[in-house]
């Protein structure tokens, strides 16, 4: 498992240049003029995890295999999209599928990349997607609402519970607020998971910078993160110009280029970081001779849920799980060390993962 995040924006704010940077591809058109991005360009990356090239040095693995991340460039967006405006209509289906927002922010001057507004602004331009998301939320909602009231008056529990979120999510954005903002109970969080709402989604800024304000951002960056500490989210600092040209590189150029602009790491690293804290993902690791691999799993999963990620059988037969923490796998030279070491653990059902579990799992066909 890996996760869905859609790369959104008004036009003309470097979405595509940033998502051909992280994909290493030139799929998407990248120009200055708006809905360039006509059909929602999807790109698969690796996650980078230097864990990874420790554990298969010491297992002797054939084959390392990251774990995946999903990018989806979709269209700008313009005022009274939620309206069919633009490519209004086709933004807010292509963004349902996502499993997060990534929110990007025109954050650098620029008199040769025109700003649809004419401004810079981020702020404001984050207002403008906010509002026609909320919107197209509000309408979707009185939809709902109305083609519920036959299965209500039939005593349909679904229905209740279906008309008792939906309503709740109705008074918080009549309020001006999205829907995330809504306190959800745990009997409810799939029911509220499937509802798909716009507003509802996790967003993470992407404050686009310029090439010299990659370090320490500027101005615009600043408001955007006073902003999202205001509402709970989460913001980062990249300059989608630098993110493109280290693609182009080999990785030892592409260190000595960062270290030329002041950067310890690439974008990439910290969108995709901010990414997994956002959704409260983390990784665990299953190690051997043939292969090294890295799976993602929610915070909080149990062991036979993290077993389910590599096959419903897995979960389905789960017995136990033979468990070594990361750093105990590194310090014992591997898993024959760690078991002498008394670092290998026997769990059960009932044991939580940590992030960089290395885990072999024993279960019933």
């Amino acid at each position: 498992m890996g996760f869905k995040m859609g790369i959104v924006g008004l036009p003309n704010v470097g979405k595509s240049t940033l998502f051909n940077a992280l994909t290493r591809t030139a799929a998407a058109q990248a120009a200055n003029f708006p809905f360039c991005t006509i059909e929602p360009n999807v790109g698969e990356v690796a996650v980078p995890d230097t864990r990874l090239d420790q554990l298969a040095a010491i297992a002797g693995s054939k084959q390392i295999l990251p774990a995946r991340m999903t990018f989806v460039d979709i269209a700008g967006l313009v005022k009274g999209a939620s309206q069919g405006e633009g490519l209004g209509n086709q933004f807010l289906a292509n963004i349902r599928e996502t499993d997060a927002i990534a929110h990007v922010l025109r954050c650098f001057e620029d008199g040769d990349v025109t700003h649809v507004d004419g401004r810079v602004n981020p702020v404001e331009d984050a207002d403008v997607i906010e509002t026609e998301l909320m919107l197209a939320d509000m309408e979707s909602i009185e939809k709902r609402l109305a083609n519920l009231v036959r299965k209500l008056k039939g005593g349909d529990k679904d229905a209740q519970q279906q008309d008792r979120l939906l309503k709740a999510a109705l008074a918080v954005l009549e309020e001006g607020k999205p829907a995330r903002t809504v306190e959800i109970d745990e009997e409810d969080q799939k029911a509220w998971e499937m509802l798909q709402l716009l507003t509802s989604k996790p967003i993470l800024y992407v404050c686009n910078v310029g090439e010299s304000e990659a370090a320490e951002g500027n101005e615009y960056s600043a408001a955007v993160a006073k902003m999202a500490a205001e509402q709970n989210a989460a913001h980062v600092i990249i300059s989608a110009q630098i993110e493109e040209e280290i693609s182009q590189l080999e990785d030892e150029e592409a260190t000595m280029f960062l270290e030329e602009m002041g950067l310890t790491e690439a974008g990439l690293d910290r969108l995709i970081r901010a990414g997994y804290s956002l959704l409260d993902l983390q990784t665990y690791f299953t190690c051997g001779p043939k292969e090294t691999r890295a799976w993602t799993i929610p915070v909080g999963a149990s062991a036979p849920q993290a077993a389910g990620v590599i096959h419903t059988d897995f979960e389905r037969g789960f017995i136990r799980a033979e468990t070594i923490a990361f750093d105990d796998f590194v310090a014992n030279n591997g898993e024959a060390g760690a078991k002498d070491a008394g670092k290998l653990r026997v769990e059960g059902k009932t044991y939580i993962v940590k992030d960089g579990d290395v885990m072999h799992f024993l279960f019933n066909a």
